[in-house]
């Protein structure tokens, strides 16, 4: 009888090897389309840019519910769950930098209305470009927090 030699090779770093796909295996570039749901949280730069895109757009100088903010959200952002209260936080983080930067809290205006929470942004011309400062400096901590992630060596962080 022959026999069959089966060489073995020892598993060492960077020595693995790909076949061609199996037949019917869709294409690597349908998984970049999948992403898992995302849970809104407080003080997270993903979810505070998102919100503060969104309030940048809403009508100036009447209140607006947070539960529309919210609802609004949820519409646009199908992968994302939104909360009243991540929405909250965002707004007093704004709040609390408009202040920072102009000493009164006319500009960015959280109150309780008859129907919940709202929120009323200065109807002046000095909103907008402050509000496109704000959503900027949020997309660079995104930025900045992918950057982080993608130079650690596993998902504990351990470098």
């Amino acid at each position: 009888m022959p026999t069959t030699e089966t060489v073995s090779r020892p598993g060492a770093p960077g020595t693995i090897a790909l076949g061609d796909a199996p037949a019917g295996l869709p294409d690597a570039r349908s998984l970049e389309d999948l992403r898992p749901p995302t849970i809104a949280e407080s003080g997270d730069p993903f979810s505070t840019a998102r919100v503060l895109h969104l309030v940048a757009r809403v009508e100036r100088g009447r209140p607006i519910r947070l539960d529309d903010l919210v609802a609004a959200l949820n519409a646009q952002h199908l992968d994302w769950l939104f909360d009243r209260r991540v929405v909250a936080d965002a707004l007093l983080a704004l709040q609390v930098n408009w202040m920072a930067d102009y000493r009164n809290v006319s500009g960015i205006l959280l109150e309780e209305g008859p129907y919940g929470p709202t929120v009323t942004i200065e109807e002046s011309s000095r909103v907008d470009p402050w509000i496109v400062r704000q959503v900027e400096r949020e997309i660079a901590a995104c930025r900045s927090a992918l950057d982080d992630f993608s130079r650690l060596d596993r998902v504990t962080g351990d470098g």
